[in-house]
Parts: structure tokens; C-alpha cells; sequence
């Protein structure tokens, strides 16, 4: 039964400062820059929001953490549980594991085992790791994508957190590239499909091919300058994984001007009959 999830980067704008990781060539080391937003609800205060406003699930962005200290992500599964909602997806949105400087490979991998053990902690069912921005026909990356992926997702068994992917950032970002990974990565192969990351003709064909391995849909519309979605468009893509057999979490997307709760409940009136 398919229901309705929201990322936190659809409230980037409410949930204070985002704290993004970035690789410093110099030093060989993670750095964090933080960009100050408002906080209007905290990462605690979330669930019990969202399950107000008839969400289920919520994945949320590795940035949005204040703290990775054990008692607060005791917390943050705690708050899960009270809200009644499901923690589904924590997405990791750094991380280059098909980078050609085998010193940041290393430290990013070093990095992802961190955060799949945060997940765990927290209590996410997954966390979403970037394949890589090597370029999509790069063949010797996506090997070895697939093989890292695999070391990972073996390390996620171990906490019981599943490691899945997306058609995010260069290397999957077309069809084709994304069915040799999975292809190469296996059983354990998974993933989530964005609605915005595929372009082109074959855009609604991609968006099937990558449906049947994946966790959840990232219902991101086209949006016009006042943030209203292109219906016909979102209704294309609805369809194309409606489909080919989805049957799982439609995350909400929405980063366009405004109130960013206005904006997700017009991407929700499209996308609620599809649940």
C-alpha cells in the first residue's frame, strides 16, 4: 500500500541551520559549512507535525541533524515512535565513492559507515548513499560504485539499516547508467527515484525502469514562478511508476517560494490519489 512521506529539504526554510559536509582538498578532510536558516520547528518537533498534517513517514537530510550524539538520536527515534510515523530514509547528500582521489574514496567511505550507524541509532529503516558523480558512462566507476555499495549495504545488515541509492548526482543520472549499477551491485540492489533528476525524451521511461527497485518516490513537481506545480507533468510521472508497480512511500518535494507547508499541500492534492 503506497502512502505519503515528506523529505525535510521540503521545509529547509523552518528547520534551522543546515550544516552540509564538504570534502577539503587541502587538508584531506570533512569539513562542515553552515548556512543559517529559520527554525521554525525542530528536528524533535517534526513527526508529531507531520503526522498532523496526515504524513505517515518522513526521510530526512543528513544537514538537518544538530547533534550526532548518541542521546540525541535517542531522542529523535523516541520522537518518531511517539508521533506514531515511520523514520524511513536518512539521506547522506554527500559523498563522491566513484571520486578519482583514493584518499577522499576512503574518507567518504569511512564517513557513510559513520552516518549508516547514526541511522541505526536513530532509528531509520535506511539511509540514502550517493552512487558517485563520476560521469554515467564512465563503466570502470560504475563497477566500482556497485562494488563499494555492496560493502556498504553488507555493513548495513549488520546494524540493520538498508543502504539504497538514487538517481542523484552524475553517475545516475540516466536510465541506462542506472541499470548497470544495480545490474553489477546485485540482490541487495535499491533505490529511490527522483521525479527531478531524470530529463530529456525518455525521461517517463527512465522513471519506469528504475520503479521496481525502488524504497520510495520523490514526487518533485515542475513549478512556476509562484511555486504552483505543473499537473499534467506531475500526473505523467505519477503514472509512469504507478505503472510499473510502485507500491510504497510518494516523499513530497517541494523547494519553490513561499510557505513551504502551502507548497507541499498542493504537491499532496495531485499525489494523494495515488496512495
Amino acid at each position: 500500500m503506497s502512502y505519503l512521506s515528506l523529505s525535510t529539504w521540503s521545509l529547509h526554510r523552518n528547520l534551522g541551520p543546515l550544516r552540509w559536509t564538504i570534502w577539503n582538498e587541502e587538508t584531506g578532510e570533512h569539513n562542515t559549512s553552515v548556512q543559517e536558516q529559520p527554525l521554525i520547528h525542530t528536528l524533535l518537533e517534526l513527526p508529531a507535525e507531520a503526522a498532523r498534517r496526515g504524513y505517515q513517514a518522513v526521510e530526512v537530510c543528513h544537514f538537518h541533524f544538530p547533534s550526532t550524539e548518541p542521546a540525541y538520536l535517542a531522542d529523535v527515534k523516541q520522537a518518531f515512535e511517539s508521533a506514531g510515523l515511520s523514520f524511513d530514509t536518512l539521506l547522506l547528500d554527500y559523498g563522491d565513492i566513484t571520486s578519482s582521489n583514493d584518499r577522499r574514496v576512503t574518507a567518504d567511505l569511512s564517513l557513510i559507515r559513520e552516518w549508516i550507524d547514526i541511522a541505526s541509532l536513530c532509528g531509520a529503516k535506511q539511509i540514502r548513499v550517493v552512487a558517485g558523480e563520476a560521469l554515467p558512462t564512465d563503466e570502470e566507476a560504475i563497477l566500482a560504485s556497485a562494488s563499494r555499495l555492496s560493502e556498504l549495504s553488507a555493513y548495513g545488515r549488520t546494524v540493520g539499516v538498508k543502504v539504497v541509492t538514487e538517481n542523484f548526482k552524475s553517475l545516475t543520472s540516466t536510465g541506462a547508467s542506472c541499470k548497470k549499477l544495480f545490474d553489477a551491485w546485485g540482490e541487495h540492489a535499491s533505490t529511490i527515484t527522483d521525479f527531478g533528476n531524470f530529463h530529456g525524451a525518455h525521461k517517463y521511461e527512465e522513471l519506469a525502469l528504475t520503479t521496481p527497485l525502488s524504497v520510495s518516490i520523490h514526487v518533485k513537481p515542475q513549478y512556476d514562478e509562484n511555486g504552483i506545480p505543473d499537473e499534467t507533468e506531475l500526473r505523467k510521472c505519477l503514472d509512469a511508476v504507478s505503472a510499473a508497480g510502485f507500491n510504497g512511500a510518494f516523499v513530497l518535494i517541494y523547494d519553490g517560494p513561499g510557505d513551504m507547508w502551502e507548497g507541499l499541500e498542493r504537491v499532496k492534492r495531485i499525489a494523494a490519489s495515488y496512495g
